[in-house]
């Protein structure tokens, strides 16, 4: 998986310009939703449901993409590749870096809230 950046910062200028005084609370929901899902994911590969794993890893990564977190988009599409194929060796390392990414994003997003 080749090194992506962790936010694509304008895509979250656009978004802001956009949304106006919203923009805080969309981060704010963003997050929390990141939160839920990755609690999703973490419980799918842990019970081995690859279905519910792929699903969860295909709504973090769309999240993901409108928020313009690159890196994280990269990790959840490769967790969702694999899932649909339901090969899940290997896919706690890959979780851990998508958790290490996202508290990453998530402090970088802080300054917006």
């Amino acid at each position: 998986m080749s090194e992506q950046p962790l936010i694509d910062y304008t895509v979250l200028a656009s978004l802001k310009t956009i949304m106006g005084r919203d923009f805080s609370q969309l981060i704010d929901t963003y997050l929390k939703d990141s939160e839920l899902c990755l609690c999703h994911m973490q419980k799918a590969l842990a019970s081995g449901n690859s279905e519910a794993l792929r699903r969860a890893a295909h709504s973090f990564k769309g999240s993901c993409s409108n928020i313009g977190a690159t890196s994280l988009v990269a990790h959840s599409q490769h967790i969702e590749q694999a899932a649909a194929s339901d090969y899940l060796v290997g896919l706690e390392t890959v979780l851990i870096a998508l958790k290490s990414n996202f508290g990453q994003v998530r402090q970088q997003l802080a300054v917006y809230l």
